[in-house]
């Protein structure tokens, strides 16, 4: 069960709850994702604004998150962060991680649009907990996962045709991360992303999924997905390549190699007997070889 905290369902501002929180942290922070998030690799400048930005996603992922929470409480707190984020009420600070944003993406000349996209993904989750299609989940993650590249990329000043590639890095993390939280995700919300469509093709179901080690019909579901993030992952590598700043280029190389070991992992593991993750050599391994081929390949594709 997620660490979250009460809290009340009314987002009316009274005298009496104008500064009641509506935020439920989980106690999630930066340390726990599989992926370096504004690391040292980052021009120092820029690390505030990232640092900021999620914090943001942070706040909202744990809102969506928030078993103890009903459908339409979500959104009514979801929509609420919206609305700050986009400059419609400046003041609340129930809202503050969401008027940061707003103030770091108007210091930066960064579209609003990165934070409003993560918050209807969230909109989603509360409204949505099955994906029948491949497609269909390419398209949560247009919203849940894609925004996060774009923001990184423009924030350091990128070409947009670079959209392409991050794009796909970040489907393909958003896509494993999926596979590494089936169970919970299932169990604690209720939340599928494993395709019912593919589901049935291969004669399993939905509730195979509540089982303590996955079946041959499920894992075939499973390595299928892998092999769409395979496909992606052909794009994704090229991202280092396509970007002008070699500190971005540097993150971006590291990531694409942990996103490699790490669908190498789930091919091998089981997530529903045990964690599937990436391990303090892979990182290293990962960290020290990606940094030398970011350096090295930044901006070759334009040149």
């Amino acid at each position: 069960m997620r660490n979250v905290r009460p809290m009340s369902s009314s987002l009316e501002s009274t005298p009496e709850n104008t500064a009641a929180p509506t935020e439920t942290p989980s106690g999630k922070g930066a340390k726990d994702e599989n992926f370096p998030v504004g690391s040292f690799l980052l021009p120092k400048r820029l690390r505030p604004h990232v640092a900021t930005y999620y914090a943001f996603a942070r706040a909202i992922d744990d809102i969506a998150d928030n078993p103890d929470l009903t459908s339409d409480e979500k959104i009514t707190r979801l929509n609420a962060f919206d609305a700050a984020l986009r400059g419609e009420e400046k003041h609340d600070p129930r809202f503050q991680k969401a008027h940061a944003l707003r103030e770091s993406l108007a210091a930066t000349g960064v579209t609003t649009l990165h934070g409003s996209d993560l918050v209807a993904a969230f909109v989603q989750d509360a409204r949505k907990t099955r994906y029948a299609t491949w497609n269909e989940l390419l398209g949560y993650c247009a919203l849940s996962a894609n925004p996060v590249g774009r923001y990184l990329l423009d924030l350091h000043g990128e070409d947009r045709s670079g959209y392409r590639y991050s794009d796909a890095l970040c489907t393909v993390l958003q896509i494993v991360n999926h596979l590494q939280d089936c169970g919970d995700d299932k169990r604690e919300l209720d939340r599928v992303y494993i395709l019912s469509d593919w589901l049935s093709e291969e004669g399993a179901a939905i509730t195979d999924i509540d089982r303590d080690r996955t079946n041959p019909g499920l894992r075939r579901v499973m390595d299928r997905m892998l092999d769409g993030c395979d496909a992606l992952m052909e794009d994704a590598r090229k991202l280092p390549s396509v970007l002008a700043s070699k500190h971005l280029a540097m993150e971006s190389a590291i990531i694409v190699r942990l996103a490699d070991r790490l669908i190498a992992r789930l091919r091998k593991g089981d997530p529903l007997a045990t964690r599937v993750a990436l391990t303090k050599p892979d990182f290293i391994s990962a960290g020290v070889r990606g940094a030398i081929v970011g350096f090295v390949s930044a901006g070759s594709e334009a040149a």
